[in-house]
């Protein structure tokens, strides 16, 4: 199994959050590769300089080797990716969440999150 977690979930995951439920974190250790976006490290980043993650200076400071330590695979952008979240007819105006959108559909990657609300782009939702 594959999955690709959402930058809240990566954050639970590395920071070993209790906010990540345990039959997720079960479910995030039974997959054989997990992806991390490059937009959840813009993400990471951007609202941890303006001050809305301060618990994770850490990923921000050093996101690709703390994704590496924590053996994840990190998911480049690619055009395609954001051709598809840049059409999409859907109310989300968040790009990060648009972004994870496009690239879960695209690549076949089930998401890790919280977001009821993406079930009805036709995301396939672990949590």
């Amino acid at each position: 199994m594959r999955a690709l977690l959402d930058t809240h979930a990566l954050i639970w995951w590395i920071l070993d959050k209790p906010e990540l439920p345990r039959r997720v974190r079960h479910r995030i250790g039974q997959c054989d590769q997990v992806f991390v976006s490059a937009v959840s490290a813009m993400e990471v980043c951007t609202k941890h300089r303006i001050g809305k993650l301060p618990e994770a200076a850490l990923l921000a400071k050093e996101f690709g080797p703390r994704v590496a330590i924590a053996g994840l695979i990190e998911l480049p952008l690619s055009a395609r990716h954001a051709q598809l979240a840049g059409n999409l007819n859907i109310a989300a105006k968040d790009p990060f969440d648009r972004m994870l959108i496009a690239q879960s559909l695209l690549e076949g990657l089930p998401l890790v999150s919280n977001e009821a609300s993406f079930d009805h782009f036709g995301v396939s939702r672990l949590w």
